[in-house]
């Protein structure tokens, strides 16, 4: 017989009785065999408690004092310098990055004489040094650095634009008119209209050019029947041919035109509304500079705020396979979800044939559902080389668990997920969560911390940005 350590042992004692209950049966066994299937010495068996919400974050913390891990893992800070709301990131350059690039979610704001808000800032990977290089958005949220070698930055707000960034390295507080839509370094950050206006955040980009994002929005938010944010695709006019580029000119975000996706519930025919959310999948153009209202009015399906978007990196069928997070509200038992969809033609949306048949080249399913331990969806990242779904919670004392993918079972969603970090602040809430290229650590920043026993940097109250090391590539 198998002897279990300690520690597995605390966290199936964590778990319900398991006597004639075939489902807690299953998920003792899946926290028994974490290093098997996940990489992970032994799960998380709770959630850290509760702390004080004021004063919690102080100058003698270390990096285990702000987050609780699975067994094998560590925590060190890269920086706690970082502004305040710091929220998505991207690895710059792409290839052997020396920088994280991160969003500051915040308002747009004056914080001293003349000095707007951070709204994007580098953060040196070798000694965590933190420059400002873009001031004056609202909301920064969603960020991507694209295959062409610039970053794309968007906000999360009802009007939400979105910014390309060349060089973003050698920028020095470039400042952005919100109301003229313009930059002070037109040359270097500029808004991209072609984009669609909505509430960002997270966002994939292949190599032609094509992005898939969600627009961040609940049901119900103007009226009590509105729909909820719908998921939008931009195809350029020209697919990017490979290669970085030296102008803004020469990206194929400078011009091409926005797509809503509608779910229909037959083949071949556009038979839709509430209670479609799953299925076949086509695009319907829209109007980019009111792409919400447009998306609304041609039927286009709405979701419970999706939130982060990642493409499948093991995914090795036709086109695009994408996920994204549902967060819902878990106060009204609605705990989210990841959803996935395959998209077989990026770049093409084809028109209905003779016959008026529609070819749908997308479809569109659940891979994870949420409970009441696990919940409130926000960020999500594919751990490289593995196929695993890590996903992040939108609350105080927010966790991080580690999803399989879907095997050779008979379903289609995740086999079984685990709990892997809590954060021990009740006032933050994990965000931003991104692997290294080798899928062996990990950053995440801590958010919305209470810092009032924390000194300003740059004018501006900060977080911290945290390195987690130690995770393994399972041995299945």
């Amino acid at each position: 017989m198998k002897l279990l350590t300690t520690s597995v042992l605390a966290v199936l004692a964590a778990m319900p009785a398991v006597a004639g209950d075939f489902g807690a049966e299953v998920d003792a066994l899946l926290a028994e065999r974490s290093a098997e299937f996940f990489g992970i010495a032994v799960p998380l068996a709770d959630s850290a408690p509760a702390s004080a919400e004021e004063g919690y974050r102080t100058e003698a913390q270390t990096a285990a004092d702000q987050v609780a891990l699975a067994e094998g893992l560590t925590a060190e800070f890269v920086t706690r310098e970082v502004a305040n709301s710091a929220d998505m990131m991207a690895f710059y350059p792409a290839g052997n990055p020396t920088h994280l690039v991160s969003c500051i979610e915040v308002d747009r704001e004056e914080i001293a004489a003349g000095k707007l808000n951070p709204s994007v800032q580098a953060v040196s990977l070798a000694d965590g040094a933190v420059t400002t290089l873009v001031r004056g958005m609202k909301g920064c949220d969603g960020i991507r650095t694209t295959p062409w070698g610039t970053i794309l930055a968007t906000e999360e707000e009802d009007d939400g634009a979105a910014y390309e960034i060349l060089d973003p390295l050698a920028l020095d507080a470039v400042t952005v008119d919100r109301d003229a839509g313009t930059t002070s370094d037109p040359a270097h950050v500029v808004r991209r209209t072609a984009l669609p206006v909505m509430a960002w955040e997270g966002l994939t980009i292949t190599g032609e050019g094509v992005i898939y994002a969600g627009d961040e929005l609940r049901p119900g938010t103007a009226t009590g029947d509105a729909d909820g944010g719908s998921m939008f695709k931009f195809v350029p006019a020209a697919a990017h041919a490979g290669g970085m580029i030296d102008t803004l000119d020469a990206s194929p975000l400078a011009a091409g035109k926005t797509y809503a996706l509608q779910t229909s519930c037959r083949d071949g025919k556009a038979q839709y509304g509430q209670g479609c959310e799953i299925g076949n999948g086509l695009w319907i153009e829209v109007d980019p500079a009111n792409a919400r209202a447009e998306a609304d009015a041609k039927q286009a399906t709405g979701f419970y705020r999706p939130e982060d978007l990642h493409a499948d990196p093991a995914y090795a069928g036709d086109g695009i396979r994408f996920c994204w997070t549902n967060t819902g509200n878990e106060d009204a038992m609605n705990y989210a979800e990841v959803m996935c969809a395959i998209d077989t033609a990026p770049m093409a949306v084809p028109a209905p044939d003779a016959e008026g048949k529609v070819a749908m080249t997308t479809t569109i399913n659940r891979f994870v559902e949420g409970d009441a331990d696990f919940n409130s969806f926000d960020n999500l990242a594919f751990q490289p080389g593995t196929g695993i779904l890590y996903v992040i919670e939108d609350h105080p004392n927010g966790d991080i668990f580690a999803c399989l993918p879907d095997g050779a079972d008979r379903d289609i969603k995740t086999d079984g997920c685990i709990k892997v970090l809590s954060v021990k602040d009740t006032s933050a809430e994990p965000t931003g969560f991104i692997f290294a290229e080798d899928g062996m650590s990990a950053y995440v920043h801590i958010q919305h911390s209470d810092d009032s026993a924390m000194a300003k940097v740059d004018d501006y109250a900060t977080d911290d940005l945290v390195r987690i090391s130690g995770f393994k590539m399972p041995a299945n």
